[in-house]
């Protein structure tokens, strides 16, 4: 498919590509066939899409699983791919708002304002493995090493409950209309963490509290946010001599310090 081709479709379903939607459309289809193989996806497999667009992806999937949910904002697209065959379910809403159907695998071109938060969604949410692709600098938030200015809540959140790598890198003039930056795939794998968390809300507060301060230490990322942990601040202030990694940052700890840390919050507060 080439770029004048996806213009013309969209032309005749008048609608105009928004840049502040982060609508890009794929117009190099080996990029989604190699999305497709690299997710391998079983005939006996349910896979989901979001922003199926104008289904490039979409008619690729529907040759290799059982069943394919593609839920897709835009009506006008959403029944522009309603001929797409028996194993093709359109879904038209809001992927962030309606409940996704069960499903094994995620392969999707995410439009870039809602990576951020269909990412959470997924991570939250039952799956085997996903192959997505991202703006580049999110993808490369997604899979950074602590210590480093990529390493995030994203990082954390993620590596706490998949393994993640970057596949390739696509750049911009695979989509049309073109973006002001390259994008990239990657795939995460469904895993348990490899230490132990004494509970799971404490741990992605304990996260959340100390990106949200990521310039101060430990200890004054959690003093300032003392709400989240303790009835009183004072009392919260008697707990923070007794944990760990107080005089680091929050991007110098990996995930599983991060466990450690909650586990030892988690104790305080009883």
């Amino acid at each position: 498919m080439r770029a004048r081709d996806v213009s013309a479709q969209l032309n005749r379903l008048g609608i105009r590509a928004s840049r502040g939607l982060g609508q890009h459309f794929l117009v190099d289809e080996r990029v989604a066939l190699r999305q497709v193989e690299r997710a391998l996806i079983r005939s006996d497999e349910t896979v989901l899409e979001v922003g199926p667009g104008l289904g490039v992806l979409t008619g690729i999937l529907a040759g290799r699983a059982k069943r394919v949910f593609a839920i897709e904002k835009d009506r006008r697209l959403a029944d522009a791919l309603r001929d797409l065959g028996d194993r093709v379910e359109v879904v038209q809403g809001d992927a962030l708002r309606i409940e996704w159907p069960a499903f094994d695998v995620m392969v999707s071109n995410l439009p870039y304002r809602i990576s951020s938060p269909i990412t959470f969604k997924l991570l939250d949410h039952p799956f085997d493995r996903a192959v997505l692709m991202f703006q580049r600098e999110f993808a490369e938030r997604l899979v950074a090493r602590p210590g480093t200015k990529a390493y995030s809540r994203l990082t954390v959140n993620a590596a706490h409950r998949a393994a993640g790598e970057i596949l390739e890198r696509v750049p911009r003039s695979a989509f049309h209309p073109q973006p002001k930056v390259d994008s990239a795939v990657v795939r995460l794998v469904r895993r348990p963490p490899a230490y132990r968390v004494a509970d799971e809300d404490t741990f992605h507060a304990v996260v959340d509290a100390c990106f949200a301060h990521r310039r101060k230490t430990i200890g004054n990322a959690l003093d300032l946010e003392w709400r989240r942990f303790a009835d009183a601040r004072a009392a919260w202030r008697e707990v923070l001599p007794s944990l760990p990694f107080r005089d680091l940052r929050a991007e110098n700890l990996a995930p599983q310090d991060f466990a450690t840390l909650s586990n030892a919050v988690s104790g305080a507060k009883g």
